[in-house]
């Protein structure tokens, strides 16, 4: 029975065992320097909704590593078989199907995927314009966009956070993350910039 059992969750215990390697940042600069069409997607979002890159880059590190196909780690089956994931989060952005969904609908961009990181890029700075429509968050205020981003505006609205100490501990994180970045990116802007430029050539 057990190694029936075995055989019939290898598939779902080999699933879990392959997927794009997260990203450690520590300068972003350095990222976005070796990755030109990257700071160029993020830019375009910036330049499109007006949300900070430095707040799009932080909450993308924090949901996925920059790991273009990241899930969300499987539940346990008996405490040590990986199960089902929790939700359909996914790609670099870990949007879920229906926010996904509503996002296309919105803006028309019917042919997005999850796991392109421009595609991921437009999606969160999109989400961070409509937070600060739907709850008058401001752009620039990375804590309370990730709330808002992890949430959702109905949950954000009632303050569902207070009641997650850990939410907030981890909305702290992206803060000082986006903050970071702020600062590497005001240094190396206009070397960027340059980049993005020849890259055409």
């Amino acid at each position: 029975m057990k190694k029936r059992l075995i055989l019939l969750l290898l598939p779902l215990l080999l699933s879990g065992c392959f997927s794009t390697s997260a990203i450690t940042v520590n300068n972003i600069c350095t990222l976005m320097d070796e990755e030109v069409s990257w700071y160029r997607a993020i830019k375009a979002a910036e330049k499109k909704y007006g949300a900070p890159a430095h707040v799009s880059l932080a909450i993308m590190y924090q949901e996925s590593n920059f790991a273009s196909d990241a899930k969300p780690p499987r539940e346990k089956l008996f405490g040590i078989v990986p199960w089902f994931r929790p939700s359909s989060a996914y790609g670099f952005a870990q949007a879920v199907d229906g926010t996904w969904d509503w996002y296309q609908l919105k803006t028309g961009n019917y042919s997005a995927d999850r796991n392109d990181f421009a595609d991921s890029a437009d999606f969160i700075a999109w989400y961070i314009n409509q937070t600060s429509k739907r709850s008058g968050v401001s752009k620039s205020d990375a804590y309370h966009q990730y709330l808002a981003y992890h949430e959702g505006h109905g949950g954000f609205n009632k303050k569902s956070y207070k009641q997650k100490p850990w939410l907030m501990k981890i909305a702290k994180k992206v803060d000082n993350n986006a903050k970071r970045y702020q600062s590497q990116l005001n240094q190396c802007e206009s070397e960027l910039n340059s980049n993005r430029i020849w890259h055409w050539f």
